[in-house]
């Protein structure tokens, strides 16, 4: 048996609620929420307003809160500027209070009692309770999350980037004097200047970056053969 960990967001004006479950709560999965929240609303809002889990939020301030790299990298590739809340006070976020509340009631509730094998399956019964609830009809106004998000979030969100962010481990390394950085048993070449000088990896799932004072200096698709040399034909002297 294994826990599971609901992610739950919500548009400020409509309502209009997204919930996906993860294995754990740490920084990939953290990312990986967010990632896909915005590409289920099919757009970005300028705003994200979280609560302050240690995953996101280095040091909780209402007026200088200090957000962890990775997720401050991450809006910024959206475009995005991140208010957590204060701690303690959920007045701060009560649109998100109450999708969860709704998430506990419509989604968590109706399958209390069910087994699932994997989180697909999970995720798979999550979104068809979640497709119903932003479907639902209002008790006390007319229309429902859909109708609204429709009409007034919608047209007010940007573009989706052209590809998708994708999480990078950042550490630092020293190029060899055959121009070549070691990452992850894998020795990857930049330019040939750069011998014996200080280099920046960011290292992500299929690609590696690297960079020289905040400037990319090279990038390669990540291989996976240990002891082996990637080596871009313009970096040799």
């Amino acid at each position: 048996m294994h826990p599971a960990y609901l992610f739950v967001a919500a548009l400020g004006a409509s309502n209009y609620t997204f919930a996906e479950a993860f294995a754990d709560q740490r920084l990939a999965s953290w990312i990986e929420a967010h990632v896909h929240a915005v590409e289920f609303f099919g757009g970005v809002s300028r705003l994200w307003v979280p609560d302050n889990p240690k995953t996101g939020v280095d040091k909780a301030c209402f007026y200088e809160p200090k957000i962890n790299d990775s997720y401050q990298e991450a809006a910024d590739y959206y475009g995005v500027a991140i208010l957590p809340t204060r701690p303690g006070k959920p007045r701060d976020k009560p649109k998100v209070e109450h999708a969860v509340l709704h998430a506990e009631r419509r989604i968590l509730a109706r399958l209390r009692h069910q087994t699932f094998f994997s989180l697909a399956e999970l995720n798979a019964a999550i979104r068809k309770c979640l497709n119903e609830l932003n479907a639902r009809p209002f008790q006390k106004m007319s229309g429902s999350r859909l109708l609204l998000f429709e009409e007034l979030d919608q047209p007010a969100l940007r573009p989706l980037p052209t590809h998708r962010y994708e999480l990078g481990k950042w550490s630092e390394a020293k190029a060899n004097i055959d121009y070549h950085v070691q990452v992850d048993y894998h020795a990857y070449s930049v330019p040939y200047a750069l011998t014996q000088k200080k280099i920046e990896v960011r290292l992500c799932a299929h690609t590696v970056e690297l960079f020289h004072k905040g400037r990319r200096v090279a990038a390669h698709a990540r291989s996976r053969v240990r002891g082996g040399h990637t080596t871009e034909p313009s970096h040799p002297p």
